[in-house]
């Protein structure tokens, strides 16, 4: 009796051939689709003499695209909740194809603004499509892991570009940093065009405004601000940080720097394991101390590598314990419309994307260093850990 009961409880937590084809197509689209958030970061140096601009100005593209990446994601996710996530994100990756071919011929730093607005409606879009479509074929168990997998593809396609954009660019110049991203959302289009559809919602409506009004959805999205959006913040300047600071070459610094977005790999899905066992607040309270810590010491380590390398590994690994917990919670608040609810958690979340990377390009040109950005940093995150007492228990945090 007890082997039947162990038979069928794994039965339960293994995935299907269905549902595993399915996440390998939402991994690939999210790999694809966040190569974009991050692709110009490495490029501040050439950007700066090709187009006459400053630092300030570089980050300000990062803002440009976070602009309508984070303003699409409740359309976004109520149009993926009223017509399914698929053909949402194929309209998502026609955007950041045509995109990413506009940035290539760019001849003014207005056009490359102006461009990256436009790519950030295919990201954010796709991005709350994808995690609607992760929530809506998998459940229980699967589903922590399901999207801590689907949040990894996402920091392995913005970390995978702090890394190899310094590599091509040394080879091929920097407009091959845009038709690498164009390539990769033609062949996301391509395998999504043969994914498996899921199943129409059966839970009683949601009002939109129940939902923004939803304290909640608000202190989830803060804790995504101090996570995700922390670590694209420090992801677009971390390669500028480490080769000013320690003299290193572009490349090098791309290497060490890409760990700050690539440990999340492994991270987001131990992060989904950790939900599952200890429910949100412990999970989060965990993820956002680190973070703090390894703020401090970026901006404390004074000139050490050794120090600068492990606070890129502690925010590599407090960035992405907590995202299957926020955007499972999110879901969960509002089963009968997932993706809507991500989308208003994930618009809080983004919003300090939106002023962070020019800020810290402005400081850095007043200051002339990253000390006082990264203090800004660490008191931020910790006015957010002090906010997580306020998040209620629910039942998805039942021990499983």
């Amino acid at each position: 009796m007890i082997r039947s009961g162990l038979h069928r409880a794994a039965a339960k937590s293994k995935a299907s051939p269905t549902e595993t084809r399915a996440l390998i197509a939402a991994c690939i689209v999210g790999f694809a689709f966040s190569t974009n958030y991050t692709n110009h970061a490495p490029l501040a140096s050439a950007l700066v003499s090709t187009f006459r601009i400053n630092l300030a100005q570089v980050g300000l593209l990062t803002t440009a695209l976070f602009v309508t990446h984070s303003g699409i994601q409740i359309p976004g996710g109520h149009l993926s909740d009223r017509f399914g996530p698929r053909p949402v994100i194929l309209a998502s990756a026609a955007i950041i194809i045509v995109g990413n071919f506009a940035l290539v011929a760019a001849t003014a730093y207005w056009q490359l603004f102006l461009w990256k607005l436009f790519i950030g409606l295919g990201t954010g879009a796709g991005f709350v499509a994808g995690a609607r479509y992760v929530a809506t074929i998998f459940a229980g168990p699967r589903l922590h892991l399901a999207q801590g997998m689907y949040g990894a593809s996402i920091l392995l396609g913005s970390g995978f570009v702090i890394f190899a954009v310094p590599i091509i660019f040394t080879e091929f110049g920097w407009q091959s940093a845009f038709y690498a991203a164009a390539l990769l959302a033609v062949v996301s289009l391509a395998i999504w065009l043969a994914a498996h559809e899921p199943p129409p919602l059966k839970h009683a409506h949601a009002p939109l405004a129940g939902m923004i009004s939803n304290p909640q959805l608000w202190l989830l999205g803060l804790t995504q601000m101090a996570s995700f959006g922390l670590a694209i913040v420090v992801g677009a300047w971390v390669t500028t940080y480490l080769s000013r600071s320690f003299d290193l070459s572009l490349t090098s610094a791309g290497r060490i720097g890409s760990l700050v977005l690539l440990t999340g790999i492994v991270t987001r899905p131990l992060g989904g394991g950790a939900f599952a066992r200890h429910g949100a607040r412990l999970t989060v309270q965990v993820s956002l101390a680190l973070n703090a810590a390894a703020c401090l010491i970026f901006a404390l380590g004074g000139k050490s590598l050794l120090l600068a390398a492990f606070a890129i590994l502690l925010l590599g690994i407090g960035c992405g314990l907590p995202y299957a917990t926020v955007l499972n919670r999110a879901a969960a608040l509002y089963p009968a419309r997932p993706g809507a609810a991500i989308g208003v958690m994930n618009t809080v979340g983004t919003s300090m994307i939106l002023i962070g990377p020019p800020l810290i390009g402005q400081m850095v040109e007043w200051s002339g260093a990253f000390q006082s950005s990264f203090l800004a940093l660490a008191a931020f995150t910790m006015v957010a850990w002090a906010a997580t007492f306020a998040i209620d228990q629910h039942e998805s945090d039942r021990p499983v």
